[in-house]
């Protein structure tokens, strides 16, 4: 008998804390579902949820703001345990009648956290020696503990860093343990959800795989389905688990728009046609993309451009499968959240690429989002646990317009030819190198621009090719990743001796924010 993995819920107020999907995905890491809403969630849809916790995350307002952000009253009421971070502890230490003011000296950055008496229950296994590193980012802090709350720990300019009131199970910190930087933030974090909350870990890819298919084969009983597949992580992994549910009732559909890295298109097809059996249609479609994408050089519109020729196209191969009813996405669990934020306002539109319930009404098909759940962690695992390709699963991320945002400009297929074996010697050196599962995302991109260089005894005028590397935990930020020069100097002679058209290679040394990850 299969168990219910959603039975055990932990619940996430956010207050806008940049940290906030971090915090959801430690508690993941831990084995227990949870999920993250906005901070206005009525009292009546959180009694629904039923949370076996609640965490309040932080935020850049003060409590004592007008109109700061806030939760109902009774929320402290349901006899559930409550966790504040930062913003979320200061809100709980002023609701019970305790006072928060702006701090004499800010912190932000790496402090040292001292125990004061005994720890209580959230921080056991915490302290080592009675301290432990942590990372604050605070301007306000809690002066005044409230009544029937003790303080557990301090730093030098926070004198209340951590407070507890094992009576109610109320705690609140006023570090981030969901960041990195924090070492044993995730010990605290799984402490209060599997000791203080009871959840007992049934998260887990071989649970969540289960589950997938269960509620898919309920879903869509006897219908067909199709699926867009991209070569992507997500739309992968997606394509296994349907087809694990319902075999031959899915077919999936790959566009091959011209833009995809080196072969892809031939590992796609070996992958899933060959290897496991899915019914794949395969479209060449380079030259209508590439027709479409002519003379267009803004970045914004060329993803439009190569998003509704790929919806055109795959209409017209779903009108040719007879009696298809569902149509399957890999969209996941983030894509979920800023597509929510946005909706209300609460997240800024940087740049379109997902298409989160964006089915044009004519396609009249119900849409299948197996990993909507899901962070990509997580996706990566049960992609593992059903035996996809390690090198497929653990693939840097890809845009969905594909190199049509990695060349800068109009888009060429001689552009488009160049950039795909440059950026194949980099990830085939990356991987030799051992740098590759060290980086987060790193690609090259293609520079509409010709200087001037010497090979032999003749001068050349040819393009540039850009390298780029980060690492990052979120993708919220990204520092660029320091690749050893020796390894640079090795990746641009190979660029440049065995890709025609290139004389020169740069390395882009910028972090996020001020610059993005991709270029365009």
């Amino acid at each position: 008998m299969s168990t219910d993995i959603h039975s055990e819920k932990i619940l996430i107020l956010d207050f806008g804390s940049q940290y906030t999907q971090l915090i959801a995905r430690r508690i993941r890491e831990a084995h227990v579902y949870c999920e993250l809403h906005p901070f206005d969630m009525s009292l009546d849809a959180i009694r629904a949820f039923a949370p076996k916790g609640i965490i309040l995350s932080g935020g850049p307002k003060s409590v004592y703001e007008p109109g700061a952000p806030a939760v109902e009253e009774a929320l402290f009421e349901l006899g559930v345990p409550v966790l504040g971070i930062c913003y979320g502890m200061q809100l709980m230490a002023r609701h019970f009648g305790g006072e928060v003011v702006p701090a004499g000296k800010r912190e932000f950055g790496h402090a040292d956290l001292l125990a004061v008496g005994a720890p209580g229950p959230l921080f056991d296994g915490f302290f080592a020696e009675g301290k432990s590193p942590v990372w604050m980012s605070h301007g306000d802090h809690v002066a005044k503990v409230p009544p029937g709350f003790q303080v557990v720990a301090e730093t030098a300019n926070a004198p209340v860093c951590a407070i507890q009131d094992t009576d109610r199970s109320l705690y609140g910190v006023q570090f981030h343990p969901e960041v990195n930087h924090t070492p044993r933030g995730e010990i605290l974090l799984d402490t209060f959800v599997r000791q203080i909350c009871g959840c007992s870990g049934q998260w887990t890819p071989g649970q969540i795989i289960e589950d997938s298919v269960a509620r898919i084969r309920e879903q869509v009983g006897s219908d067909r389905v199709i699926l867009g597949l991209s070569g992507g992580v997500d739309s992968s992994v997606a394509a296994a688990l349907i087809h694990r549910a319902i075999g031959d009732q899915l077919t999936c559909v790959f566009v091959d728009n011209g833009l995809l890295r080196l072969e892809e298109g031939d590992q796609v097809m070996a992958t899933f046609a060959q290897n496991l059996g899915v019914k794949v249609i395969r479209v060449d479609a380079e030259e209508r993309f590439l027709t479409a994408l002519a003379g267009e050089t803004d970045p914004e519109k060329k993803r439009k451009i190569i998003g509704g020729l790929f919806v055109d196209i795959f209409e017209e191969e779903s009108a040719k499968i007879e009696d298809a009813k569902w149509l399957a996405q890999g969209t996941i669990y983030p894509d979920v959240i800023e597509s929510a934020g946005a909706k209300t306002g609460k997240a800024h539109n940087i740049k379109s690429h997902h298409n989160v319930g964006g089915l044009p009404d004519y396609m009249k098909l119900k849409l299948l989002e197996p990993l909507r759940e899901l962070f990509k962690d997580e996706v990566r695992a049960i992609g593992e646990e059903m035996g996809l390709p390690h090198q497929m699963v653990w693939r840097h991320p890809f845009p969905g317009p594909g190199l049509g945002v990695r060349i800068l400009g109009e888009v060429k297929k001689e552009y488009a030819d160049i950039l795909r074996r440059a950026d194949s010697i980099y990830i085939e050196e990356l991987y030799a190198s051992g740098h590759y599962h060290k980086i987060s995302q790193a690609f090259a991109v293609f520079l509409p621009v010709k200087s001037v260089g010497v090979m032999g005894d003749g001068r050349t005028y040819e393009y540039v090719v850009a390298l780029r590397a980060v690492e990052t935990k979120d993708f919220m930020t990204a520092g660029w990743y320091p690749l050893p020069y020796e390894d640079l100097g090795r990746i641009s002679g190979r660029i440049i001796n065995e890709v025609k058209g290139v004389n020169r290679v740069v390395y882009d040394v910028s972090s996020k924010p001020p610059a993005t990850i991709e270029w365009e």
